[in-house]
């Protein structure tokens, strides 16, 4: 066996999950909408599949899809993509991940990460034979600082593997921070990989801005996107990788020996849904905004800590300010149990120096699963459990 899968523990999701099974818990912790998703998108997903093309398309995929990607991002983001050379498929956003860390990437490469992370990012690393240099954000702000870039990048820095808008923090980095990481890539020649699968899930107004649209990153830069988050269906394993095409030659190679191809039925749904008109997009970002606020409101009225969430479908409460020595952890067990509401202590983010008082709740749910997680919080008075709690 592979000692670094062998020695995965399991991981807190799954635990926050058997738990929230076990106490019939409403479950706030694995992020996932309550909804199926686009009735229109699915429908063609099933006519495609009864009545289109079930056999391999081509391994970049289908012509249909990457011309919708590139238009997509064109009309949205601004960007000029080759759909030829500069599109490609592949079977979720994770797929992209690793297939860009095994083709950019040699054993003893420097990669800097930024944690809290994705929990797919150090293992993946790892085993493409990547050394970690690690980023701490730290609440309540979770900025990128010019003192801890500095700290991370060595004459070893090979790639950056960034995260925008960022899980699970919620942050969506400002043009300022966006350009000092430009900076850091271009000074170093390191290539910056950057897993986007939350820009259309920002709010408040915001625009998301590609790391291909900053200054001296084009020719550098993977951008990567999922089908999954744009629609809501996070079970559709569709991703996009975007890249200058020297990059895009070495990324192809690693894709072909990983899964190949995805299924055409997804990629013709996936090609028409990028199509919808601006106003569904919106009012997607709006639906969820609301149910946003709706849980901040409420959670803030019972007296948690909410801290702001700019994209994702995440928002956090901070325990610290209840009491200093109340850990996340201990605090999502006793909630579970005790309340019936499932979350994630963030600290399970962290791969060293967690912060241990952050914990993440899911608003991507109907008005009635929120109201019910609020209601069993409804007689929890979190100063006086949290001394409970920390005993």
């Amino acid at each position: 066996m592979n000692s670094l899968f062998s020695a995965l523990p399991t991981t807190v999701f799954e635990t926050m999950s058997a738990l929230a099974r076990q106490h019939d818990a409403v479950n706030l912790g694995q992020g996932f909408p309550d909804d199926p998703g686009p009735r229109d998108v699915r429908e063609k997903a099933a006519e495609a599949v009864l009545n289109g093309w079930n056999q391999y398309p081509p391994m970049m995929g289908t012509p249909e899809l990457r011309r919708a990607v590139a238009d997509h991002y064109r009309g949205w983001q601004g960007l000029d993509l080759d759909p030829d050379t500069e599109v490609m498929v592949t079977s979720g956003a994770t797929e992209a991940i690793a297939g860009a860390l095994l083709a950019l990437i040699e054993p003893g490469d420097e990669v800097v990460l930024f944690q809290p992370l994705y929990d797919a990012y150090l293992p993946l690393v790892r085993r493409a034979g990547g050394v970690p240099r690690l980023v701490r954000l730290v609440p309540p702000h979770w900025r990128l600082t010019e003192e801890a870039l500095a700290e991370a990048f060595t004459p070893r820095t090979k790639l950056v593997l960034f995260n925008n808008p960022h899980n699970p923090t919620g942050r969506v980095f400002d043009a300022g921070e966006l350009a000092l990481l430009a900076h850091f890539c271009t000074r170093s020649g390191a290539a910056l990989v950057s897993d986007e699968v939350w820009e259309h899930v920002i709010f408040d107004g915001r625009e998301h801005r590609s790391v291909l649209a900053l200054p001296g990153m084009r020719e550098r830069a993977v951008k990567i996107g999922s089908a999954g988050k744009i629609f809501g269906m996070t079970g559709w394993k569709v991703g996009f990788v975007c890249a200058a095409p020297e990059l895009m030659r070495v990324l192809s190679k690693a894709h072909q020996f990983l899964t190949f191809t995805t299924p055409p039925a997804l990629q013709h749904a996936v090609a028409y849904g990028l199509g919808k008109e601006r106003d569904w997009f919106l009012g997607t970002r709006e639906g969820l905004q609301r149910s946003r606020d709706r849980l901040a409101e409420g959670l803030g009225a019972l007296g948690f800590p909410v801290l702001p969430s700019a994209g994702t479908y995440f928002l956090n409460v901070d325990l610290a300010p209840l009491d200093p020595g109340l850990r996340d952890e201990a605090f999502c067990r006793s909630l579970v149990a005790r309340e019936g509401v499932a979350a994630i202590p963030v600290s399970a983010f962290y791969a060293e120096q967690p912060v241990e008082t952050v914990v993440r709740f899911c608003f991507a749910k109907t008005d009635a699963t929120i109201d019910q997680a609020l209601e069993r919080l409804s007689g929890f008075a979190p100063a006086k459990q949290a001394a409970g709690i920390a005993q």
